[in-house]
């Protein structure tokens, strides 16, 4: 937690400041209003009470009362501004550090945790700022100033004072050894609640098509009722904080009482002036200890508080903490410029992902010119989508280096190397907003009639949205639901065009599309975009034949490069998977 303190701005240490002079005023004045008390209550017991005395007394406990009222809004203010600027500055810098992220990390924590670590973990850091943060202050200056101002009376009614809050301190004790585990517990479970959520919504269709809604709803039930019986046994143990809180103040008020009438019937009357004024002192120090010893109960009390949501709040703190404190793998290079000739080079390029004792690539060798279309081909798990993850830098190499236009991709900036790169992922991702939107990702302030556009519409083969309600500006909902595979792929395609980078990577990018809207989007890329470095990552084998070069992997390792011609004649694997799809007079 006191890592996390960190991320308060000057702004906000400022408000504490004012915080702090703000709560010592309420407690200050909290604790005059009984010496009013006391005069007034001396006053009566003594038989000496005037008109004069009672409206003035009277009238300071009214201004003591308004002034803490107006002292205590005051602090409250100040209390929700730290929370919100210190929860915003905590998203902020947790929503950059995940957008840093590389793939090795991000396989380190899971979306819905990460989800969580983002919303619910930052707003229990939240509450706590903005009712904790005024406790921790205000509870230790009524404690000590009320203790201060009760030793100056009986030691017998201090003494009483002293039990009840060591009762209640054992209580809260033994609760929060009892309850930490379980809070730690719970933000692992709400994870795992997220993460079954997520997954029943985004597979819906599935679910229903193989009628497995019960299922499901076994599943979620699960770690529903596992969270559950977390939260109930914590709600539990806490909840019998109320009733040993309320029989210690009400014992304290009668052992008071009880005390007090004792020393009261013990004094000496035999001088009756004497003794009655001893009696109207005790009886006014008894009232005024009544309410000091309830302050000093309040301060325990927001103590209490503070121990039943810190526990809670320190394991919210420490997974922040984990997102934060997580060395980025990628480190940014310096170069922020160079030549754009789209020349790509693999040499003694090998692999390995974190963990794993065997390479997923193996001594790559090979290179692309500039203008050349090459593509990637090979069994399932060969490697393919490694290639593509290792040239936009997901992951740095294991082993040799990447070289793209002359120079080793670690020395790029990470912002110059994706500008040098446009792909269109295996699986076609659209943004909320609308289809220009998507096309021009990043670029959304460029005019409707952006010639560009409409070229890189045209390339991607994608008319349908000429047809659409809005055209370009048709209603794209989350993931792109409301639009079929092949329609998502081509405004994908299209995004990638409208980047107008050197390589254009298509990873797996026209598998759902039909046979004629694939060669149509392939000859107009071809013949639009000479130019251009093309990589393509395909299983079919009419995507990739017509490609200048075709590189086949297995099991990590290159089995051959050459044309379509070249690689049926010496290559046994491109055969094979040639022979699985077409026969050999299509051949």
């Amino acid at each position: 937690m006191i890592k996390l303190l960190k991320n308060l701005k000057l702004k906000d240490y400022l408000y504490i400041l004012l915080l702090i002079i703000f709560i010592v005023g309420q407690v200050w004045l909290d604790l005059t209003l009984p010496d009013y008390t006391k005069e007034l209550t001396l006053a009566i017991s003594t038989e000496t009470a005037t008109m004069d005395i009672i409206l003035t007394n009277g009238g300071m406990m009214i201004l003591c009362a308004v002034g803490s009222m107006l002292f205590a809004m005051a602090s409250v203010f100040c209390c929700s501004q730290i929370a919100a600027s210190f929860a915003k500055n905590i998203r902020t810098k947790l929503f950059d550090q995940v957008m840093n992220f590389s793939n090795l990390e991000m396989n380190e924590f899971s979306t819905p945790s990460l989800i969580t670590r983002t919303t619910n973990d930052v707003v229990q850091i939240q509450n706590f700022m903005a009712m904790g943060l005024q406790m921790i202050i205000k509870a230790p200056i009524m404690a000590i100033w009320a203790i201060c101002k009760i030793s100056t009376t009986r030691i017998e009614w201090t003494l009483a004072a002293i039990i009840s809050v060591a009762i209640i301190i054992t209580v809260v004790v033994i609760l929060v050894a009892l309850c930490l585990p379980k809070f730690r517990l719970i933000q692992k479970l709400t994870d795992k609640l997220n993460d079954t959520t997520r997954e029943n919504i985004t597979g819906v269709r599935v679910v229903r098509a193989y009628n497995s809604m019960d299922y499901q709803e076994n599943k979620f039930k699960k770690a529903n009722d596992e969270i559950t019986k977390t939260n109930l046994f914590t709600s539990r143990a806490m909840g019998l904080l109320n009733p040993v809180m309320t029989i210690c103040m009400n014992g304290l008020t009668l052992s008071i009482y009880l005390i007090g009438a004792i020393l009261i019937n013990q004094v000496n009357m035999t001088n009756i002036t004497a003794g009655m004024i001893e009696r109207g002192e005790l009886f006014a120090n008894m009232s005024i200890f009544t309410q000091y010893a309830m302050q000093v109960i309040m301060a325990f009390m927001m103590l209490i508080m503070i121990f039943i949501i810190l526990p809670r709040t320190m394991v919210s703190a420490k997974r922040i903490n984990e997102v934060l404190d997580k060395k980025i793998s990628i480190k940014d290079g310096t170069l922020a410029n160079g030549n754009d000739s789209g020349l790509i080079e693999f040499k003694n390029v090998s692999f390995s992902y974190q963990g794993d004792d065997y390479y997923a690539l193996s001594d790559l060798n090979f290179s692309i010119n500039k203008g050349e279309t090459v593509a990637f081909i090979g069994r399932t798990g060969s490697g393919k989508s490694t290639i593509i993850n290792l040239l936009n830098r997901f992951y740095d190499v294991t082993k040799g280096e990447i070289i793209i236009d002359g120079e080793n991709i670690k020395n790029y900036k990470e912002e110059a190397l994706r500008n040098k790169i446009a792909t269109v992922a295996q699986k076609a991702v659209l943004f909320q907003g609308d289809v220009k939107e998507n096309i021009l990702y990043g670029c959304n302030d460029t005019k409707d009639d952006d010639p560009k556009i409409n070229k890189a519409i045209q390339i991607a083969h994608a008319d349908f949205i000429y047809n659409l309600e809005n055209g370009i500006h048709h209603h794209v909902a989350q993931g792109g639901s409301n639009f079929s595979g092949g329609q998502k792929q081509r405004i994908s395609i299209a995004r990638a065009i409208y980047k107008d980078s050197s390589i254009i990577i298509f990873d797996d990018s026209f598998s759902a599309l039909d046979y004629k809207t694939d060669y149509l989007v392939r000859k107009s890329i071809k013949e639009e975009l000479k130019d251009r470095t093309i990589i393509i990552v395909a299983q079919r084998i009419g995507t990739i034949k017509n490609a200048d070069k075709i590189i086949v992997l297995d099991d990590g390792k290159i089995s051959g490069i050459g044309t379509h011609e070249e690689l049926l004649n010496n290559n046994e694997i491109y055969k094979e998977i040639a022979l699985s799809q077409l026969s050999k007079e299509e051949l």
